[in-house]
């Protein structure tokens, strides 16, 4: 690939250029090289086309640091002119260095430090992910939930290679091996994986019938997502090496479905239970379900207000060894109409208490 020019040497400026001679050194050059004043000089729109591109960056403080930072690793040639210095590792970190914003630099660089594809070697493996709704009981409790996801898998026909059976596989004719081809954009060369052999650097004498060549098919593919017990909403759970292809990981953002009798707060549980107007008067015992379908008896006692809550203790959500309690809340429940008989009744006992209506 041929050295990018320095961007410092396109502008003819020092590295420490103050932002003022930037703009200084763009505008005279723009000016000698702006395509109406060689309306016949191809080099000159190449040019300029440099002078832009050089600007653009060096004159934005974001784009100049991280150029200036790929700079010093060699990504570009020595302040002689020379080519890219070899045998340098990458920078540290380097994996989570934003280059997306230097626009075709960004391309070059990838090729450098190896983030993309280029002479046989496959795209660093990214992650991918997804979300699922799981039962409210299954996030307290814990449990298995399939998932079953589109996803690119190797070719069980070829194994990969994209070829058909007996088929011979020869060097690719276009890249000769690498696996990329170049491409000029302005004073640049940018490699980009190879379209006859899709980036593998070999080709097949007959294409795979199930593949068509690209060594991957498209399957529907079903996994178990292990939910641990607690599990709150929002939560992302990582499967090793269950991306496409077996690379890569697979996250799974959780979300909660509402259940219809209890809800959550931390490790507690609250549920709502209805009773009526006389168990909230003279007391009660009633039957409640537990989280895991257990049976409780819990004491009513007389005067139950309405939303009053009691609690069964250790009888919550478990996590991390800590177990919360569970609530019950009591809604008392009245008759929507009452006949001529009953609602005598009532005034009768409203009367009798002093309750006024």
């Amino acid at each position: 690939m041929a050295a990018p020019r320095d961007y410092y040497q396109v502008l003819g400026v020092a590295e420490a250029a103050t932002t003022d001679e930037i703009k200084k050194a763009f505008r005279r050059l723009a000016k000698q090289y702006h395509p109406d004043r060689n309306p016949n000089n191809p080099q000159a729109a190449e040019r300029f086309k440099e002078i832009n591109e050089a600007h653009d960056v060096l004159s934005d403080a974001d784009k100049r640091k991280k150029y200036d930072q790929m700079r010093r690793y060699g990504a570009f040639g020595s302040p002689e002119g020379g080519g890219p210095r070899r045998g340098r590792a990458a920078p540290q970190g380097s994996g989570d260095f934003d280059i997306s914003d230097l626009g075709g630099l960004g391309d070059i660089f990838s090729s450098i430090f190896g983030r993309r594809g280029g002479a046989g070697r496959e795209a660093e493996p990214e992650d991918t992910e997804t979300e699922l709704t799981i039962p409210f009981r299954v996030a307290a409790l814990g449990g298995a939930v399939p998932i079953t996801l589109a996803m690119t898998e190797v070719c069980p026909t070829c194994g990969g290679n994209g070829a058909a059976k007996g088929a011979t596989i020869s060097t690719c004719p276009e890249c000769k091996g690498r696996g990329t081809v170049s491409f000029g954009q302005g004073g640049f060369a940018v490699n980009r994986p190879c379209p006859v052999c899709r980036g593998k650097g070999t080709v097949p004498s007959q294409r795979c019938p199930t593949c068509q060549g690209s060594g991957e098919v498209r399957v529907e593919k079903r996994i178990n997502v292990d939910i641990p017990a607690g599990v709150e909403e929002g939560a992302r759970i990582r499967l090793r090496n269950q991306g496409p292809k077996g690379r890569g990981d697979l996250i799974v953002q959780i979300h909660i479905a509402p259940d219809r009798f209890f809800r959550r707060e931390g490790l507690d549980l609250i549920g709502v239970v209805p009773i009526n107007l006389a168990q909230a008067l003279l007391g009660s015992r009633i039957k409640v379900k537990t989280l895991d379908d257990k049976r409780v008896v819990l004491r009513i006692p007389p005067g139950t207000q309405h939303g009053q809550k009691f609690r069964i203790p250790a009888h919550g959500i478990e996590k991390n060894g800590r177990r919360g309690d569970m609530y019950v809340e009591a809604h008392v429940t009245l008759p929507e109409k009452l006949s001529a008989e009953e609602q005598e009744a009532v005034k009768s006992f409203a009367e009798k208490v002093g309750l006024k209506y």
